[in-house]
């Protein structure tokens, strides 16, 4: 069976030799225009003039377009249609495309575009959570609450109370291959684009409503996107839709690629957070209740902020039970880049919120923050639900945690390096073991759903399609894997295509780690259905009972007889079989009212654990991780190579986040870390030292594809334990609470540990 082995990377030998194709490498026709866009240079305001008159007699300029010159409205919002793909009269940020230019070459289009004469009366822009709150300045008409228990009384009754508050700043996507589109207009209205996307269907729709078009004459195809990390969910957009009216005006193909700075500009981030909190705590450290306060900065537009922030108040437990806990989310609108969807989609800074609860409370109390975690968990033996409703099963987490723990050597390190630190006056070593509970859907519950495509030729061999997009994670690979294992046949004979919306129609994003769980189930249900009508056919054919026929090895077994798949497959194919089939899956068991913050949103849930030892000099606040060592939970790994590559990265990503990836604006509202010279992630040079990876193994207690679990974002919410890690290094410089905010640079490392010794 394939599944379940380490199988490299499908695309990993074109990956390493560039031959891969990504969007910018398709041949275009020789008449192909180059788009970029003229942007706004102040944050917010009305337009008073345009003088587009120097780029229109740009070298190589064909056609220039305004707001005014569209046929219809050209809208990029993944919801609340509220995005402009050119602004209409009003500027809500820093970068906002004003006008498109179309050249005959990229260069040309660039140079061009930065010839237009704007004139922007300012009004007073709304940058920052408290600007929005002076202003109030909310998406959705103000906060959105939700409770279990009464908060007040359980904070009357707590022996101790403790306040606090933590800054958590945004993330750039810094995919490797920047946002990239290309259209081609065919006959009778019709457009092919591809697009460097995650959610082809979206991209679709909002292509056909800005042509005036049905779905159906919109076609887009997307082979593979060099990184995504949900800034490719709704942000790809902009370039489709921008490609596909070009073309339609010119009838020429249109190609559009964002510069690194241009993109990291224009496209949202990761939704900041500030979030304030009151928590209830006994004498042996366990939370009697918490109140939170999460403000949210969302940018301009609705984009994805709803389902982000809502994400945020449902992981803001992660894996401990309170019996009484209140949440109070602002969705605050600003005048910067609309955030976005990023890996993990809210879930993370909730996490980190109560994380930095718990951390607090250990502090307070002189306890050890594990000790504090471990008395605070879910139980395994008795069924908890959670502050939404949701009953809590197959926990795993106190488990994990205690052979995490034990195989880390935690207590016996932590003891050295408290001896450690009271030996050394200006480096400080600091150590924290941190878990992920995370829940696997979307909580918009139609999304919850796939579509497959499987042929099997004459020839034995199987052609594969998917509503799911790959975007270097392994989908691909797991997906053909699944394919395989249901024929009983090599990967070898599998071929997986271009996702193509004229293949599979009415895909859901590929996001919210459910691309293997939903595609795999899709794709196996089609192989089934396939694999039914041959073995029917061939059954009947040799007068022996269905039963006996077993796929395996590369071969059908047909009572003795012991057919090749390709034999097998050309007798059914003479026998007028339909060997082609689609595959349709859709999540069961789960339910949400966002109105009322109750019901089961979530399939079920994926665990984890990471240790992680850093030291900090406290003289310039730089500092290192030294050690990571992590548990994860996938279930029944569909392949061990991948998923353990993704517990990789996700750590490394998760890090970044909390510590050396900083944005920056300015009282302008510009973005001043645009380009990789200002904005820090994490390189090779940056790792631990020792980095000790291991899967939990666990199958999964519901039903998923071969009883695995999702894999794509809970691992980068094991970053949270280097956050705290530092923390724990900064504690050790004095007696008070570090309250280290996020990212932790070095600059606030320093702070901090100034703050404490004082």
């Amino acid at each position: 069976m394939s599944v379940t082995k380490p199988l490299p990377h499908d695309s990993a030998r074109l990956h390493v030799t560039g031959a891969a194709r990504y969007i910018d490498d398709i041949p275009t026709p020789p008449n192909t225009l180059h788009l970029a866009f003229g942007l706004a240079d102040i944050a917010r305001g009305v337009i008073a003039s345009t003088d587009l008159a120097a780029v229109r007699a740009a070298p190589g300029v064909v056609a220039v377009l305004t707001a005014d010159d569209l046929d219809r409205p050209a809208d990029c919002a993944p919801a609340a249609h509220d995005e402009p793909l050119l602004a209409t009269g009003e500027v809500h940020y820093h970068g906002q495309p004003i006008f498109l230019v179309a050249a005959t070459s990229h260069r040309a289009a660039r140079a061009a575009a930065r010839l237009g004469r704007v004139t922007i009366k300012p009004r007073p822009a709304i940058l920052t959570i408290d600007d929005a709150l002076a202003a109030g300045s909310h998406f959705e008409g103000g906060p959105l609450t939700w409770a279990r228990g009464d908060i007040e009384a359980a904070l009357a009754e707590a022996a101790d109370v403790i306040e606090g508050e933590i800054e958590i700043g945004g993330q750039e996507h810094f995919y490797l291959e920047g946002q990239a589109a290309l259209a081609l207009p065919g006959e009778a209205g019709e457009m092919h684009v591809h697009s460097s996307t995650q959610h082809p269907t979206e991209a679709q729709h909002k292509v056909a409503e800005a042509l005036g078009v049905h779905m159906s004459a919109v076609r887009v195809e997307t082979r593979r996107m060099g990184g995504g990390f949900g800034g490719k969910e709704s942000q790809g957009n902009w370039l489709a839709v921008a490609c596909a009216v070009m073309a339609q005006k010119t009838g020429r193909p249109c190609k559009m690629r964002y510069d690194r700075d241009d993109d990291m500009v224009i496209t949202g981030k990761r939704h900041d957070f500030r979030i304030r909190y009151r928590a209830g705590v006994n004498a042996e450290g366990r939370l009697t209740g918490v109140d939170f306060i999460q403000y949210v900065r969302a940018g301009w537009s609705a984009d994805l902020t709803a389902p982000v922030a809502d994400r945020a108040m449902l992981h803001a437990d992660n894996a401990y039970f309170v019996p009484a806990m209140r949440i109070e989310s602002h969705r605050l609108r600003t005048n910067t880049a609309s955030a976005t969807a990023f890996r993990g989609f809210g879930g993370p800074q909730g996490m980190l919120g109560i994380e930095r609860v718990i951390d607090h409370v250990a502090h307070h109390l002189g306890l050890d923050p594990l000790a504090v975690r471990q008395k605070n968990f879910y139980t395994r033996t008795r069924v908890q639900e959670t502050h939404y409703g949701q009953p809590v099963r197959g926990f795993v987490l106190p488990d994990i945690v205690r052979v995490l723990a034990e195989s880390s050597d935690y207590e016996t390190r932590r003891a050295e390096i408290a001896a450690w630190n009271a030996g050394s006056e200006v480096l400080k070593r600091g150590i924290a073991l941190t878990p992920v509970k995370f829940g696997i859907s979307f909580t918009l519950t139609h999304l919850n759903q796939a579509g497959a495509l499987v042929h099997v030729y004459q020839d034995g061999s199987v052609h594969l399609n998917h509503g799911g997009t790959e975007m270097g994670q392994g989908l691909n690979q797991k997906v053909a894997q699944v394919a395989a294992s249901a024929f009983g046949i090599g990967m070898d004979r599998v071929q997986i295509t271009a996702t193509d919306t004229h293949k599979v129609p009415n895909t859901s994003a590929t996001a919210a780690s459910s691309g293997s769980d939903l595609n795999g189930m899709a794709v196996q249900a089609a192989c089934d259905e396939i694999k039914g009508r041959m073995v029917r056919y061939l059954s009947e054919e040799h007068r022996i009972k269905a039963g006996n026929l077993v796929f395996k090895g590369g071969k059908v077994h047909v009572g003795n007889m012991r057919l090749s798949f390709a034999e097998a497959a050309r007798t059914c194919y003479e026998g007028r079989v339909s060997l082609s089939a689609a595959g349709f899956y859709k999540t069961p068991d789960i339910s949400w009212d966002r109105t009322t913050g109750t019901g089961h949103p979530f399939y079920y849930f994926a665990h984890g654990a990471a240790v992680t030892e850093a030291v900090i000099d406290t003289l310039t606040g730089e500092y290192r991780l030294l050690r990571a060592d992590i548990l994860h939970d996938v279930g029944e790994s569909l392949n061990p190579a991948i998923d353990i590559g993704q517990i990789e990265g996700g750590y490394v990503q998760g890090a970044g986040w909390l510590t050396t990836e900083e944005l920056v604006w300015d009282d302008k509202g510009r973005l001043r870390t645009h380009a990789p010279s200002t904005y820090k992630i994490p390189t090779a040079s940056d790792l631990p030292a020792v980095f000790n990876v291991a899967l939990w193994g666990e199958p999964n207690t519901v039903p998923t594809i071969f009883r695995s679990k999702a894999v794509g974002e809970p691992p980068l919410m094991l970053g949270i334990s280097a956050l705290m890690a530092l923390s724990d290094a900064v504690a050790a410089c004095g007696k008070d609470y570090p309250a280290l905010d996020a990212p932790a640079t070095p600059e606030r490392v320093l702070m901090a540990a100034r703050r404490v010794q004082q």
